[in-house]
């Protein structure tokens, strides 16, 4: 005797999904025409191809075709099972035609991205000249720059505008994975690796260091020497006299800089 429909939604939720999502269908590639149970589980298995030229990606919006897993019925993407009658996601968006059980995401589809966020609409907002979504805590609180999500992390080397796992903007504006960002900063290095900018308040260790440049006594050749320096912090240019401890910007006081030409004695 068949179950009713209520009991067939419910044997439906048990267990089916990937690594990457919970839901209860598979997804056919129109790139290559394979069944696979995500997007993502696509693009892992082509990046491995053996041939370079065989090697590609899904792109989310094309997908026109599912397969249910609880019937095996293939099926034009919609959120209900045109034979069964499950959901073959509590959440799904037609646009990218995205499915996922897990609905304590929060998921929503900003139509700025042109992809599926989760944690809340509520609690995002789209910057325009980062081409993002952004936590609500940034609003008026970050600094710009042009598509800063759309490049790979500069640590991983992931995709950071569609990569799962957390991101964080920086103070400079750059962007990169939040766990990339505590690995960075726990190994000591306090500079964004693009721009090389600090990423952290550095005025204790400003401090540390005019006090170490007080107390090491340079040789005589040397006291008088200066160098053109950079400053990596403010991006001023100025001539100061050479320490082998480092050289302090004169405009934001920062040692965060680098040496432009050698020492020389003053004209």
């Amino acid at each position: 005797m068949e179950g009713t429909t209520n009991e067939r939604l419910d044997f439906g939720k048990m267990g089916y999904g990937c690594q990457h999502y919970r839901r209860r269908c598979q997804i056919r590639a129109p790139c290559c025409n394979e069944i696979y149970p995500c997007r993502h589980c696509h693009n892992e298995a082509t990046s491995i191809l053996k041939n370079p030229f065989d090697r590609h990606e899904l792109v989310r919006n094309d997908v026109k075709e599912v397969v249910c897993s609880v019937c095996d019925t293939e099926q034009p993407a919609n959120q209900t099972c045109t034979n069964c009658g499950v959901n073959m996601g509590e959440y799904f968006c037609d646009i990218c035609k995205f499915y996922d059980d897990d609905t304590d995401k929060a998921q929503f589809h900003c139509d700025d991205c042109g992809i599926c966020r989760v944690g809340g609409r509520e609690n995002f907002f789209h910057c325009k000249k980062c081409g993002s979504c952004y936590s609500i805590g940034l609003l008026d609180n970050h600094r710009c720059v042009e598509n800063s999500m759309r490049h790979h992390c500069p640590i991983c080397y992931e995709y950071l505008f569609d990569s799962l796992k957390d991101t964080t903007v920086m103070k400079c504006g750059h962007t990169m994975h939040c766990e990339c960002y505590s690995e960075l900063v726990k190994r000591g290095k306090y500079c964004c690796p693009i721009c090389f900018k600090s990423i952290v308040d550095m005025t204790k260790t400003w401090k540390r260091i005019d006090e170490e440049i007080e107390e090491t006594i340079m040789p005589e050749d040397y006291r008088s020497r200066k160098v053109w320096i950079l400053c990596n912090d403010c991006n001023d240019t100025t001539e100061v006299y050479f320490h082998i401890v480092g050289q302090k910007c004169s405009h934001c006081k920062s040692y965060n800089t680098r040496t432009i030409a050698p020492p020389v004695l003053p004209q």
